[in-house]
């Protein structure tokens, strides 16, 4: 075939991520919530995602329904497995970020080290740890499914914040107390901290 009448030149690599970002205009950024079962994570991640998405901003939301129910179903809770399933969280994030999709993770991740490993993986710059540092007792107090009840009589085995640690972040880019702060507040606190990054470029 005559090249001069290929209306598609051959490249010798995938579009970056920057041609991603000026397509969408935007760009990306990792938004990491950690905290305890019942604190928030969720339901904040839910309200800003929806918030970013009416501004006309493209989000992809990650928590532990789609992610135990599809890439992660062969992942228990061993501390391996739970080690590997924020491994392949934060891979899954970083093909996210670099196609300019703002991304919003929401998962316990209760130890430093796991935190670490996946900034590290997706690149500290884009990595936005925020912290829903909603107190023991009202998790409890919110628990419909009775779990912290069911660890707390050995009915289950390492839950965090019974009979597993939570190491609370060392230097969070935001901590939000949902037992002080309203939804609206809380997302309000995010879009102070996102916006001026993802639409600084255009």
């Amino acid at each position: 075939m005559n090249n001069q009448n290929n209306i598609y030149p051959v490249f010798d690599k995938m579009l970056g991520r920057v041609d991603k970002e000026d397509l969408l205009k935007q760009k990306s950024v990792m938004v990491w919530f950690t905290g305890l079962s019942g604190s928030g994570k969720s339901t904040i991640a839910i309200a800003l995602e929806r918030e970013l998405h009416r501004r006309g901003l493209l989000c992809r939301l990650l928590d532990g329904d789609n992610i135990r129910s599809g890439i992660n179903n062969n992942l228990g809770f061993s501390a391996e497995d739970r080690k590997e399933n924020i491994r392949r969280i934060a891979e899954v994030s970083k093909l996210f970020i670099d196609s300019g999709i703002i991304t919003l993770a929401a998962f316990i991740s209760p130890s430093n080290e796991m935190r670490k490993m996946a900034a590290d993986i997706i690149g500290k710059d884009d990595f936005l740890e925020v912290f829903v540092s909603t107190p023991l007792a009202e998790c409890e107090r919110r628990d419909v499914k009775g779990l912290y009840a069911k660890a707390r009589e050995g009915k289950i085995q390492n839950f965090t914040g019974i009979s597993a640690p939570f190491e609370a972040p060392e230097s969070p880019a935001l901590s939000l107390d949902t037992s002080q702060l309203s939804i609206q507040e809380s997302v309000q606190a995010l879009l102070d901290l996102i916006l001026p990054r993802v639409k600084n470029k255009y």
